[in-house]
Order: C-alpha cells, then sequence, then structure tokens
C-alpha cells in the first residue's frame, strides 16, 4: 500500500476538488476504449462527483474486459448442498489451527475490537476465516476489471455492478490508491474480509490510526471494519447467535421461516410444536429453520446476532458455519 501511495504523492492532480486519477500515461486502447456504455458513465462521474474525464477516460483505456468473469458469473448454480457436506468445507482442522494463530497474533487489536463494538473476538477471526483462510484467498482479478466486466457485459446485474464500480472510484479517490492496482475476486470483493465497494465506504474503519483504510494487507483495519459492519448491522453484545430446538408434532415444519428474517416469535414455533433447548421469551422473533446434518435433520432457532451474520451473506448455512466455526475456535484456543 505505501508503494501504491508514493504513486499518489506523484499524481497529485488525480485527487483535486475537480480531478481523479490525474494524468494517467497514454495506454494502447483497451476492451473499453470508445464504448458507449463507458463513455456515459465517465460522463456520470465527471458531472455528479467532479472527476475528470479524460484521466478517467485514461484509466478506462487499461481496463480490460475478463471472459473468465462472464464465465463464472453465468455458470449454473451448482448443486445446493446439505449441511453435512457444506460444513465440512469452513470447519477443517487447518482453519481452526490457522484461525487460532492469527487470533494470537492479533490478540490486543481483536480485544479492543471487542470492547469498542461489542461483537466477540472469534467471531470476527471467524468472519476473515471463512471468507479468505485469513488471507490467503482474497481474489487474484483487478477490482476495477472486475466490476466493468460486469457493469458493462453482464445485463442481469450491471446497474449493481455499475454502482459499485462507482463506489470503486471514490473509494479510490478518497484513500488515494490507484485504482488499477486493487485486486479482489470475481465480482469485486476486496481484502481479507471481503468487503465490496459500497460496503467498504459504509462500514469499513481506520482502525489503527494511520489515516487511511487498509483491509488488503492490515489486519488491524480489517478486524475493526468487520466490527464495525456487524455493530451497524445490529450486533447485540452479549447475546446468543442461535438455539438448538427439538419438534414434535405434525405441524412442525409450519415453523420453518421462507426467508431469513425473523419473522416468527418463540411462542407461535411453540404451538407448532417447536421447544427450545434454551430459556427464550415468548415475543423473541427468530429465524427458524432446519438443516440435514450428519445424524439427521437439525431444527434451530436463529436470533438476532445469527440475522446479523446474515447481513454479510444471505444463507443461514453461511452463518451457522461462521457460527460453529467461532465456537471451535474458542475451544481450540482454551486447550492449546
Amino acid at each position: 500500500m505505501q508503494a501504491v501511495r508514493g504513486w499518489a504523492a506523484r499524481l497529485a492532480p488525480w485527487f483535486g476538488a475537480l480531478g481523479l486519477l490525474g494524468a494517467v500515461q497514454q495506454a494502447n486502447a483497451g476492451d473499453y476504449d470508445g464504448s458507449p456504455q463507458v463513455a456515459e458513465f465517465v460522463g456520470e462521474m465527471t458531472r455528479d462527483y467532479g472527476f475528470a474525464g479524460e484521466q478517467l477516460m485514461g484509466v478506462f483505456r487499461e481496463v480490460q474486459r475478463k471472459q473468465a468473469i462472464l464465465d463464472a458469473i453465468s455458470r449454473p448454480a451448482e448443486r445446493v448442498k446439505p449441511w453435512k457436506e457444506y460444513r465440512p468445507m469452513f470447519i477443517t482442522d487447518a482453519r481452526i489451527a490457522r484461525g487460532v494463530d492469527f487470533w494470537r497474533q492479533h490478540e490486543a487489536v481483536l480485544a479492543r475490537a471487542e470492547q469498542e463494538y461489542g461483537v466477540p473476538a472469534q467471531v470476527i477471526v471467524s468472519i476473515i476465516g471463512v471468507e479468505t483462510f485469513f488471507g490467503r484467498n482474497t481474489g487474484n482479478y483487478r477490482v476495477i476489471d472486475a466490476l466493468s466486466t460486469l457493469g458493462f457485459d453482464y445485463p442481469p446485474r450491471a446497474e449493481f455492478f455499475r454502482k459499485e464500480l462507482r463506489e470503486f472510484l471514490l473509494l479510490a479517490r478518497e484513500e488515494q490508491l490507484d485504482p488499477l492496482t486493487l485486486k479482489g475476486s470475481y465480482a469485486g470483493a476486496m481484502g481479507l474480509p471481503q468487503f465490496m465497494p459500497s460496503s467498504f465506504r459504509a462500514y469499513a474503519v481506520d482502525f489503527d490510526g494511520d489515516g487511511h483504510i487498509n483491509i488488503w494487507n492490515n489486519p488491524d483495519d480489517a478486524i475493526g471494519s468487520v466490527a464495525s459492519y456487524f455493530k451497524r448491522h445490529g450486533w447485540v453484545a452479549g447475546e446468543p447467535v442461535v438455539s438448538r430446538a427439538t419438534v414434535r408434532g405434525e405441524r412442525a415444519d409450519e415453523g420453518l421461516t421462507s426467508g431469513i428474517e425473523p419473522v416468527k416469535t418463540v411462542a407461535q414455533l411453540r404451538a407448532l410444536g417447536w421447544s427450545s433447548h434454551d430459556a427464550l421469551r415468548d415475543d423473541l422473533p427468530v429465524t427458524a429453520f432446519r438443516l440435514e446434518g450428519e445424524y439427521g435433520p437439525e431444527y434451530w432457532m436463529g436470533l438476532k446476532n445469527f440475522y446479523a451474520i446474515t447481513r454479510y451473506n444471505r444463507s443461514v448455512m453461511y452463518a451457522m458455519a461462521v457460527h460453529q466455526l467461532s465456537e471451535q475456535l474458542v475451544l481450540a484456543r482454551g486447550v492449546k
């Protein structure tokens, strides 16, 4: 990042009131040179956000359309794995061991994040572990290539990805970073916690106080940003995440939640044959779901903090993987 900002210092006009990304070198015509869509987008960025049009066009002359990204996002969805196959993908001895090491290495920062945001250290560690294996797999595509490819050449979600491209250019200007160097996933998710650009601008924090937010290779900022995200999405300090349930009777499956929002109360579920393994208030709204576990069906009630995890990824299995990995990290750290 220091080298990137050194580049920025040499091109200070990039960040002026009217200029973004100043004096980009003239390049050979890129995949989006002459594109009417790009010209329209650059016009919007110039008009609405004060970017320098010619300089921004110079950036897009170096942007590459990636067919591999279009192939990946258009590929038919894989069979949805049951929980008994999904869980072992994330809760492994290697991930737990690496998580314990990460926790120990950044213990003071994690403790400060927990104190400031109320999000347990093990949950923060678990998110980074599930998302990128603690920085091992953060993505190899240039973010600007990914977002441009999907924003201009993938009509089903072009509007969404053009919005993220706008957010990406804004964050590059705000953080004084070269947008042609930043890497991420094929969908444009970035850094250790895999934030999309809009999430970066809304929730990422400068947790080490150096004046910049760096979630790519600064674990302090990544840790603080994950904690900030969960706090802003309703995490309640000290509250549980899920409660195991026992079900009886023919109406039990009527209690299952159709989405992920906690819309049914504990009392409503009890009337349908559900009983929690924990003492829960009758009026508490929960997400009721069933997983196909290794030893048969598992019934669960997801509480407010469970819903907060699903705001990171709208999947009950994802949220359960994060939660159960966090539990395993606590156990492993306690015995080592």
